[in-house]
């Protein structure tokens, strides 16, 4: 039965690479659902990161978002239940040829909005794992989210890709979609032991004029174990340190959105 608010949809992006995009996906997916959520996950990477590390092989998948951006095939045949609350809409690395594919269609930033439409009022949460670029998929989501949360590692040369993204986000803010709302930066693989990441960390908020979510994120080798298990830190290490920051940060979230 369709509920009568619809999803918040939340893109987490970074065009840079390695920022524990992904990580923050599964993690603040889990955490949500474990507050009684009902939550979706969306696999905007043809690396299928996300996909793998739920447990599913991308290349055993049917029906994938790559179909359902394309018009292909309906965006309820393609949803994986996952169990624990989560639903997946997977990933397979064809995406990478649907963003050539969309580029000449006319009304293409809008593509995933009305994709997300038809399922928005099945869940409480959307989760957008966005592909490390700026391109159609990426543009796509920042149009269809309500908010947008930036994962960033803690050390200064992240700096760059996000002074980048906010200048996308203000032209999606402008053109496209005039309701989407910066959460915040998500401070990641934090190593409070050194001074250079606690400096970055207290130069984020003056240098963005953004909200920096807390507590940062802390490296840790847990979460390189979580995908092998295909399940989120939550479920393979849920009292380390990695898991009660991702579920501080996701209280904070909810409050928000």
């Amino acid at each position: 039965m369709a509920r009568a608010k619809k999803a918040a949809i939340i893109a987490v992006a970074n065009q840079k690479g390695g920022v524990a995009k992904t990580t923050s996906v599964a993690s603040i997916g889990a955490a949500m659902a474990e507050l009684g959520r009902r939550v979706l996950l969306v696999d905007l990477d043809p690396q299928a990161s996300l996909t793998f590390s739920l447990g599913v092989d991308p290349d055993a998948v049917e029906l994938s978002v790559n179909e359902v951006v394309l018009g292909q095939a309906e965006v309820a045949d393609a949803i994986l239940q996952m169990g624990g609350g989560i639903d997946l809409l997977p990933a397979t690395i064809e995406l990478a040829g649907s963003e050539a594919q969309l580029l000449t269609r006319p009304g293409r930033e809008f593509v995933l909005q009305s994709v997300l439409e038809e399922v928005r009022g099945d869940y409480d949460v959307i989760l957008l794992d966005c592909s490390p670029s700026l391109g159609v998929l990426t543009l796509s989501a920042l149009t269809a989210a309500t908010g947008l949360i930036i994962p960033m590692q803690a050390e200064m040369l992240s700096h760059r890709g996000v002074g980048q993204l906010l200048d996308t986000v203000k032209d999606v803010k402008k053109l496209l979609n005039k309701k989407l709302k910066t959460i915040g930066i998500l401070p990641t693989m934090y190593d409070g032991r050194s001074n250079h990441a606690r400096e970055v960390l207290d130069d984020l908020g003056t240098r963005y004029k953004l909200p920096v979510l807390s507590p940062p994120i802390p490296r840790t080798v847990r979460f390189a174990e979580a995908p092998a298990a295909g399940r989120s830190i939550l479920d393979t290490a849920g009292s380390s340190k990695g898991a009660a920051a991702y579920r501080e940060v996701t209280e904070a979230i909810l409050a928000v959105i």
